[in-house]
């Protein structure tokens, strides 16, 4: 994916991140309320440094921030408005997609640095 794909792609999770906490605060309470709000922050989190990334030059870590985050704020998302709460397992592998995107970028921030 070229860097203006993820971009915009990053552009349209920060989008769902809004929409998802707008409705964890205004929509539902308890759990589901809770759910909404950890998902639309870590996706919002995410989105951003995803642009940063494809900015950078950095497209992996770019998709793996936005695969990871989707991954788990879309588990959340999915058992707030009901699937069965046997997919939070699914969620921590959204979070290792996110590390690994976070890795990811470190390891472009150095290699930049040695190129200079």
């Amino acid at each position: 994916m070229n860097g203006r794909t993820l971009i915009r792609c990053a552009a349209l999770s920060g989008a769902v991140a809004v929409m998802a906490g707008a409705f964890g605060a205004h929509g539902v309470g308890g759990k589901p309320a809770e759910w909404l709000r950890t998902g639309a922050e870590y996706e919002m989190i995410h989105a951003l440094a995803a642009v940063l990334a494809a900015q950078l030059g950095a497209e992996l870590a770019a998709a793996c921030l936005l695969v990871g985050s989707i991954i788990f704020a879309g588990t959340l998302y999915a058992m707030a408005f009901g699937a069965p709460h046997i997919l939070g397992a699914v969620t921590p592998a959204g979070g290792v997609g996110m590390i690994l995107g976070w890795l990811l970028l470190a390891w472009r921030g150095a290699a930049r640095g040695r190129k200079r």
